[in-house]
């Protein structure tokens, strides 16, 4: 899912994942008295994405059947502040975290993700859900730090680490409000080009504007369900926008939405001021995942397949979160994220860090299976839940949750 840094973090961070910064740019390199730590993903800065992007690296991993590096599931663990929060990335964790440490709901809920996929550190995950709980908005939602104004990114990241805690997030509720409510604001009426969409957040008079990776993350924040384990089941879904009363409803306008934006290209367009327009590699993967949760499973593979012919140089450059993106959306394609355009994503990602504990043979690893997301129902007002392989319940893309560039608000993706 795409989550949104502040100005300070674009910089280092726009190439890592998402495509807002020019098609191929390198991801930004440490400065050479850096040393990075050995157990962690990735040649780049990790000061505004480490725990993101080894997060995702480990959720890729264990979701086909990769048992990851002990030693970097312990690097992630070990960047928990005392109460709970994760901060982006804590270069020294022997100096405790304080009141200026920078505490981050998108890195702690994805990390909350990820150790639950890997197992190991129970503790760890369920403290960090007691934090993000705490800091929990009065309308349901969460921002990006704790009392920053709710928007859909985090919101919809901390709802998969709700579920991966085996949470039901329609009854986390802060002033009667759950997540739901923080995303039912967000999405905008079934009129206009934009019908079915979700803002990112209110602009400052109230008004919401479309954004296409505010959608995708909404959608599986929506739905209530994971980042990963989907794939391209469904086919022929009504595209028509119906009042978003209830999440589900909100989520498939949603998926609707990005299903029209992405017709004609099969990827979603980066749209900056000064900058030639170009393709957005990152949201695109994001998307993928937000139609085949809605069951768009025609578009979700049409979408991957325009991912094979066009990203992998992309990934090469960006790093170990833009594999695993990739390998979210291949799955949610029905591409086997081993046999990638004749490229092993698997091998690719397990080439940016410490080697892995165990790799299954290709034809061994976990093909994209309609059957293994059996669709339940939670308590919340009939909201989807697909539970992952493995560890029987996990929670966000795009995004991505689908997950994808951490940048800042104003930069937004549009078709």
């Amino acid at each position: 899912m795409n989550v949104r840094r502040s100005a300070a973090a674009l910089a280092a961070a726009v190439a890592v994942l998402g495509g807002a910064a020019p098609a191929f740019a390198a991801g930004p390199s440490p400065s050479p008295s850096v040393k990075l730590p050995d157990a962690l993903y990735g040649t780049g800065d990790p000061t505004y994405d480490g725990v993101w992007r080894q997060s995702l690296t480990l959720l890729a991993q264990t979701e086909q059947g990769v048992d990851p590096a002990g030693e970097a599931v312990d690097w992630l663990a070990g960047q928990q502040c005392a109460n709970g929060g994760f901060a982006s990335y804590r270069a020294d964790t022997a100096k405790a975290c304080d009141a200026k440490t920078m505490l981050d709901t998108n890195a702690t809920a994805l990390a909350v993700q990820a150790l639950a996929a890997t197992g190991g550190h129970e503790d760890v995950p369920r403290k960090a859900v007691a934090w993000l709980k705490s800091v929990q908005n009065a309308d349901g939602g969460w921002g990006y730090n704790p009392g920053s104004p709710s928007d859909a990114n985090s919101t919809s990241v901390v709802v998969g680490a709700l579920a991966a805690a085996g949470q039901q997030p329609g009854k986390t509720v802060k002033g009667g409000k759950s997540p739901y409510d923080a995303l039912l604001k967000l999405a905008l009426p079934c009129t206009g080009k934009d019908a079915g969409a979700f803002a990112y957040q209110p602009d400052k008079k109230g008004a919401l504007a479309a954004n296409a990776d505010a959608t995708a993350a909404a959608v599986i924040g929506a739905y209530g369900e994971p980042l990963a384990g989907h794939n391209a089941a469904g086919d022929n879904v009504a595209t028509s926008c119906e009042k978003p009363g209830d999440p589900e409803q909100a989520a498939h306008n949603g998926a609707a939405y990005l299903a029209k934006v992405m017709a004609k290209d099969k990827h979603l367009t980066s749209v900056m001021p000064g900058a030639e327009n170009q393709p957005d590699y990152g949201n695109t993967a994001d998307a993928v995942v937000a139609l085949a949760a809605g069951g768009f499973g025609e578009q979700a593979t049409a979408s991957a397949r325009w991912l094979v012919a066009n990203s992998l140089k992309w990934a090469e450059q960006s790093g170990p979160a833009a594999y695993a993106q990739l390998v979210f959306a291949a799955q949610a394609g029905g591409i086997n994220p081993r046999d990638f355009g004749g490229k092993d994503l698997i091998a690719l990602l397990n080439a940016t860090g410490p080697a892995p504990e165990q790799v299954p043979a290709a034809d061994e690893s976990r093909a994209p299976d309609a059957d293994d997301q059996a669709a339940e129902k939670d308590d919340d007002g009939g909201v989807s839940v697909w539970w992952i392989v493995g560890v029987g319940l996990v929670g966000g893309i795009g995004v991505g949750f689908l997950i994808s560039a951490r940048k800042k608000p104003e930069q937004k993706s549009q078709a």
